[in-house]
């Protein structure tokens, strides 16, 4: 019987059938190997470790743990989420087009519009959630990027039927997991091939280390990976692999009581006047509810509102105290963040509002505080509104 994910969050079990626990002493921190390189003991004597940039300890643990909580068979950790999808791209060449998510978060889309065009690759840009994506592909189309939810509108795609498109085409999928992570959703299992993280966010979990991943289940793919990332040099260091280690033990707990904030301050924000919209998929009357219902065992910490004017916006986020206005996301403090100048400031301004990222916009990211702290908060600083 497969363990349970607050388990596996916590040990692996190939190392205890193979009495792998007592390799380093016992410890039960898996130890930081603070190597750039190891000793050999004669021509062909490897311990299986040769160099940092190829293979650490500690980033092989790391790996197997989530490689092993998004059900894929390996995962490759990097220096960054966005050192994790430049990774990704090197599988693909000049000449081949790619479909994806219109709604992205902006370091994504500067990314692909800056580096991989100049590169050869060409994109489409969709609301994979609801258009035709069949219709939009091409001979050349060799992969479909999404979100879900994506970042920062919220809206909720249908994973196993745009995998269903993608296999029918010989196309990959791509999924970008960071918002909900394995514990709410595994995209893999409904038919994705690649997972993306921003290891930084929820898997990290405290706003102290920068760290992506990449996750697959397609052997081909895999063989590629692991020879670009010993190429690239992009691997996370062993204490950055330790510190994400570390927050992975504790992502069941938070990411529930987080959920649980979320789902009380999106109720709080409805029945605020000058709040025009809220954007969470565990309320109901979202319109991808039932989808996320579907393929996932949560809704996520991450939610948006609309204010009722861009000069209320500003009051807000000039005026939250406990609440921090930062970048970012995931962490066990609450962060809310403007889009237009923050996570999406490279994204051309009609393409922002396009997706409905407008000067009212602001995102999110609930914590695990009292939620009747972040409330009073809240409540506070809408009081003060002019």
């Amino acid at each position: 019987m497969k363990r349970g994910i607050n388990t596996r969050c916590l040990h692996i079990e190939q190392d205890e059938k193979e009495n792998n626990s007592f390799n380093n002493f016992g410890a039960i921190s898996y130890p930081i190997y603070q190597t750039a390189t190891y000793a050999h003991q004669g021509i062909g004597k490897s311990t299986g470790y040769d160099y940092s940039r190829l293979q650490n300890p500690t980033r092989n643990q790391l790996e197997k743990v989530v490689a092993n909580l998004e059900e894929g068979i390996d995962a490759f950790a990097l220096s960054s989420g966005m050192a994790a999808i430049t990774l990704m791209m090197e599988i693909f060449k000049p000449g081949d087009h790619l479909i994806v998510e219109a709604d992205l978060y902006g370091g994504s889309i500067r990314l692909f519009d800056n580096v991989s065009k100049k590169n050869g690759i060409d994109f489409t840009y969709l609301d994979c959630s609801s258009e035709d994506i069949e219709s939009h592909i091409k001979e050349n189309t060799k992969a479909i990027y999404i979100e879900t939810p994506t970042n920062p509108m919220m809206n909720i795609s249908d994973i196993e039927e745009i995998s269903k498109v993608a296999k029918k085409h010989n196309c990959i999928l791509i999924v970008d997991n960071t918002f909900l992570t394995p514990y709410f959703q595994n995209p893999l299992t409904l038919g994705a091939d690649i997972v993306i993280h921003s290891g930084t966010k929820f898997l990290g979990g405290h706003n102290d280390t920068l760290a992506g991943f990449i996750v697959t289940n397609n052997e081909e793919i895999q063989e590629k990976l692991r020879f670009l990332i010993k190429t690239t040099g992009s691997g996370l260091a062993p204490f950055d692999c330790w510190l994400i280690q570390r927050g992975i033990k504790t992502l069941g707990v938070r990411m529930e009581r987080a959920q649980q904030n979320a789902i009380e301050i999106a109720e709080f924000l409805k029945k605020q006047d000058k709040v025009t919209d809220v954007f969470y998929p565990g309320l109901p009357e979202h319109k991808g509810h039932n989808i996320i219902k579907k393929q996932a065992r949560g809704y996520g910490a991450m939610l948006t509102f609309n204010i009722d004017s861009e000069q209320h916006a500003y009051e807000i986020l000039e005026n939250v105290k406990m609440i921090k206005f930062a970048e970012s996301l995931g962490g066990v403090e609450t962060l809310i963040t403007y889009p237009t100048t923050q996570t999406h400031a490279d994204v051309p301004e009609e393409k922002r509002l396009a997706n409905g990222i407008t000067p009212r916009t602001l995102r999110v990211s609930v914590g695990i505080e009292d939620a009747r702290d972040l409330i009073a908060e809240l409540e506070h600083v809408f009081a003060k509104l002019s």
